[in-house]
């Protein structure tokens, strides 16, 4: 966990700090805070559905503490509405100001030792490629714009912008710490109503600039349309080269949007099905040494791992309780294969399912109070629910065709799954097994996960004839379809929640 400390508000009144935090404010911060027009409470944004409230407060720090900026898992929000509800409200980016052109050890594209003045444009342009790779809106970047100088940070030109025809005002500035961290604040600005609706602030190391674009993009996208975040996520996923017939799986994990990719495993053991735990401090995976099979918690902080389950049957797809405190993995024996509960912190399984046949892939309601899976006990794949301990086990999806790999929404009221048809494809349907309908329509799309937000649904695609993987996304409307880059092949991804 890097060390991340945030400040946001909307109302123009500070942001509650924990007792033993020390503030720390830029100059222009401070500035921003005492800024009378902002103690009035915001007007919402014109042309912004009624439910564009300002998103769930984040923890607020002002002293090098790690502090949360994600919502509780029960405090999810949002709806699915018409993408149009947004696409016409432009946002103009600008590059983040600085007070002084400093050298940092950050990197950018390859480039280290960048000041601070070109991790303004960087962070600028990251927050434009969030906001218009979702699919809401449709932002203009700081290649199109002009420059704003370090004094109008807090005080927006707000005629001149107005000129050009803008919405909303994102602007920011950088500016290096005397202790080699790196400050970064962003607000959000009305430009008709010249008002600050909501902004920012940040202070981390120099080669975690990217994070501050991320919280920037999310602390906008929650107070534009209203839903929780998810840019300052990441991504575990399976990495495959090689031949079909020897085919090299290393476990690889990557930010959001693709950057900062790395491989976690050499590939000496096959990797298989990762899944981020809930307090992002870890993740679990299978791995097959010498053919056996070994379920392992990889430790994100320490590049340790310890091994779980070790067993001499077929082991699959492990999964996370809400509470992180049990794990759901699927052991064939004797020709049947079912659902098995173990703690994360060692002990004895307690086996879930009891039927002839296969039962696999296990995903928890938000709430732990149930567990979706995968079955063909009635003769084909289907999408099965049961309670928490295993008991009132029913199949819900009766639509035709076989259903596999189910996962449960972070909201709790959808179900992702493939659908199997002739061709696969990623689809949702209620926990009731109702109002099933697809996302995607190509040759194989299969094993679905959520963003943290539960608005996206990343998906991995086999190409037809080369057999090619790669990771792909679309949103709950079935648009905004995109493909995530991975410098390999790339199967069975796991979005993890938001960064703490």
């Amino acid at each position: 966990m890097i060390d991340v400390n945030i400040r946001k508000s909307g109302t123009g009144r500070p942001a509650p700090r924990p007792h033993a935090a020390r503030r720390r404010l830029l100059p222009w911060l401070a500035l921003a805070l005492a800024a009378p027009a902002l103690a009035q409470p915001v007007a919402p944004a014109p042309a912004v559905p009624e439910a564009a409230a300002p998103a769930p407060a984040a923890s607020a720090a002002a002293t090098p503490v790690p502090a949360s900026a994600a919502a509780a898992p029960d405090a999810l929000t949002g709806s699915v509405t018409d993408d149009s509800a947004w696409q016409s409200l432009g946002i103009d980016i600008p590059a983040f100001a600085t007070d002084a052109d400093k050298p940092t050890p950050a990197s950018v594209d390859g480039s280290s030792g960048l000041g601070t003045a070109a991790l303004g444009r960087a962070i600028a342009e990251v927050i434009t490629a969030d906001l218009r790779n979702n699919g809401l809106f449709k932002p203009v970047g700081p290649n199109a714009l002009p420059q704003v100088p370090f004094a109008e940070v807090a005080a927006p030109d707000f005629a001149g912008w107005a000129g050009r025809n803008a919405g909303m005002l994102v602007q920011g500035a950088v500016v290096a710490g005397t202790d080699g961290s790196l400050d970064v604040g962003c607000g959000l600005y009305d430009v008709r109503l010249q008002q600050q609706l909501i902004r920012t602030s940040l202070t981390l190391p120099p080669a975690d600039w990217r994070r501050a674009a991320h919280k920037c993009a999310d602390t906008i996208y929650s107070r534009l349309s209203g839903e929780s975040p998810f840019f300052d996520s990441r991504i575990a996923y399976i990495a495959e080269t090689g031949p079909k017939d020897h085919r090299m799986k290393r476990l690889a994990i990557m930010d959001s949007d693709g950057a900062n990719h790395r491989f976690i495993t050499t590939g000496q053991a096959m990797a298989l099905t990762p899944r981020y735990s809930p307090d992002y401090r870890s993740i679990a995976y299978l791995s097959y040494l010498d053919g056996e099979p070994r379920l392992y918690i990889y430790d994100i902080a320490t590049n340790h791992q310890r091994l779980l389950v070790a067993t001499h049957h077929p082991t699959f797809a492990p999964r996370w309780s809400p509470d992180g405190k049990f794990l759901l993995y699927s052991m064939a024996i004797a020709g049947n294969t079912n659902i098995y509960r173990i703690p994360v912190d060692g002990g004895p399984s307690q086996q879930l399912t009891d039927t002839p046949g296969i039962n696999i892939g296990g995903s928890y309601a938000p709430d732990g109070k149930r567990i979706v899976f995968e079955s063909d006990r009635s003769g084909s794949q289907q999408v099965y629910v049961m309670n928490a301990d295993g008991s009132n086990q029913r199949r819900i999806s009766f639509f035709g065709g076989r259903a596999a790999t189910p996962e449960w929404s972070p909201r709790g009221d959808l179900i992702a799954f493939t659908h199997i048809a002739g061709n696969l494809r990623i689809a949702v349907m209620t926990p009731d097994g109702s109002a099933m309908r697809y996302l995607t329509d190509s040759w194989q799309d299969e094993a679905p996960t959520w963003s943290p937000n539960g608005r996206i649904v990343q998906f991995f695609r086999t190409a037809q004839g080369s057999g090619h993987t790669s990771i792909w996304q679309v949103d709950l409307t079935g648009h905004n379809l995109r493909r995530l880059p991975t410098p390999v092949d790339a199967s069975d991804p796991a979005w993890g929640p938001v960064r703490p």
